[in-house]
């Protein structure tokens, strides 16, 4: 008899088996459905092309608010509402100009932008002497003396020896985010920051900076990579170098928006709530079409992957579509004081902000005990190429909620080898874009959250 219940233990699958072909089956049908159907790239079309650009506070914007709320309704939401946000409304004006002028007096002009947020110039522009600096510790070995009156160049190119391009992004992008007020603090009347991007071109990449209260605020711009290596050119051969720049850029006040938020109700824990989330909101220099309306149309897919194939999850999952990620992250704070006020039990947080790329795997941003719990999953993935689960990252929109409430974060990692090619310049347009890359991404943001649904965290 002993020997007969041995031989039935080893025949029949443990429950932990049977959990595991079920789920598999589960996600084998989540990459079938968004693959062949998925809706996700066209919804992206759309946005891009017939909306297009995005900033915070613009009539696209708002364009776009309505666009998503339909959009959500459309792919099968229970509940589709809006959240007030109030969003800073910074405008760029007519083209930026910039020239180098050498000691000569022969001009040549260079491609410029204007950073989000910054003050313009006068209606004539500025002229003055510029610098070239390649780090801060420079700043004070310059000092006030050799810098008061002229404009600084940070000449700060991408780390091209990290393999993710976002540890390039994160190491540089300290001199356009507060380069202006360090260099003001010197006395400085501008800065040139050296575009944030791998490529060597001609387009300029903006992006938000912010201004340190104490010290003046003075005009930012972007130069492209190109621009940048002409312009070192010409400094290190001739020191009496002046640059041109006019801006026509301004802050009005600030502008009501939304977020947009949609949701299927969970079964048994509906009250523990599961948010996949993009931001809507986008620079004024291209389509937003990887940054971030590939991640807005994969977290409002999400939903309708569960309503076609029927899934119904144990807990709730949400889908939001941020205002104002890019040059405030108004929505993202908005969203966590709410959830916070009105205790709101959000078991976690996914963020897919990085392109619209080939998935690689998730950032996990929690404790040891539930990065342990996701890790355990990590076998159900592997038939789709997604391996890594060590990064550590979720995203800028969800991050209010780990620092107000300790919502654990989870961000979709995807190959990012082109992402700088296209960030927050003319180039991020929706050719960018590869349809399977995009669903790929889909597919396996849905298939995390439908484990989170089932089994929590």
């Amino acid at each position: 008899m002993k020997s007969f219940l041995i031989v039935l233990l080893l025949i029949v699958p443990s429950p932990d088996l049977f959990s595991q072909q079920s789920d598999s089956t589960v996600i084998r049908s989540i990459y079938t459905e968004a693959l062949d159907n998925g809706k996700g790239y066209e919804w992206l079309r759309d946005l891009t092309q017939h909306i297009g650009h995005r900033l915070s506070g613009s009539p696209e914007a708002a364009k776009a608010v309505v666009w998503a709320e339909k959009l959500m309704i459309e792919a099968g939401a229970d509940s589709v509402w809006l959240q007030k946000v109030m969003v800073p409304h910074w405008v760029r004006g007519a083209k930026e100009k910039g020239v180098i002028i050498d000691g000569s007096n022969h001009s040549q002009q260079v491609t410029i932008t204007a950073l989000g947020n910054s003050v313009a110039t006068p209606d004539s522009g500025i002229t003055a002497p510029i610098i070239e600096v390649h780090d801060f510790s420079e700043l004070p070995l310059l000092g006030k003396e050799n810098i008061q009156g002229k404009i600084v160049f940070y000449n700060h190119p991408f780390d091209q020896a990290f393999v993710n391009t976002f540890h390039a992004y994160g190491e540089a992008v300290e001199y356009r985010w507060s380069g202006p007020s360090e260099a003001a603090r010197y006395g400085a009347v501008a800065t040139v920051c050296r575009s944030m991007t791998n490529s060597t071109d001609d387009v300029p990449h903006t992006g938000a900076m912010d201004y340190n209260d104490s010290l003046p605020e003075i005009p930012c711009v972007a130069i492209s990579t190109t621009g940048a290596d002409l312009l070192s050119r010409i400094i290190r051969a001739d020191k009496g170098v002046k640059f041109f720049m006019q801006m026509n850029c301004r802050m009005l006040d600030s502008a009501t928006s939304y977020n947009v938020i949609g949701e299927i109700k969970g079964r048994s824990h509906p009250e523990e709530i599961i948010v996949n989330g993009g931001h809507l909101d986008s620079w004024d220099v291209g389509q937003g079409a990887h940054d971030d309306g590939a991640g807005v149309v994969q977290a409002v897919e999400v939903l309708r992957l569960f309503k076609t194939l029927g899934i119904k999850p144990e807990r709730t999952v949400r889908a939001v579509a941020f205002m104002n990620e890019e040059n405030g992250l108004r929505g993202g704070v908005t969203y966590a004081a709410r959830i916070d006020t009105v205790k709101e039990k959000h078991i976690a947080a996914i963020e897919s902000d990085a392109g619209g790329f080939t998935p690689m795997g998730f950032g996990l941003d929690m404790s040891e005990a539930k990065k342990l719990k996701i890790q355990s999953w990590k076998p159900l993935f592997i038939p789709y190429n997604v391996w890594s689960w060590d990064q550590g990252h979720g995203g800028a929109d969800i991050g209010p909620m780990k620092r107000r409430l300790q919502v654990p974060q989870i961000g979709l990692a995807v190959d990012s080898q082109r992402y700088f090619d296209y960030h927050h310049s003319p180039a991020d347009t929706f050719d960018k874009v590869n349809r399977r890359e995009l669903l790929l991404g889909t597919a396996t943001m849905a298939s995390l959250t439908y484990l989170l649904a089932m089994y929590g965290l």
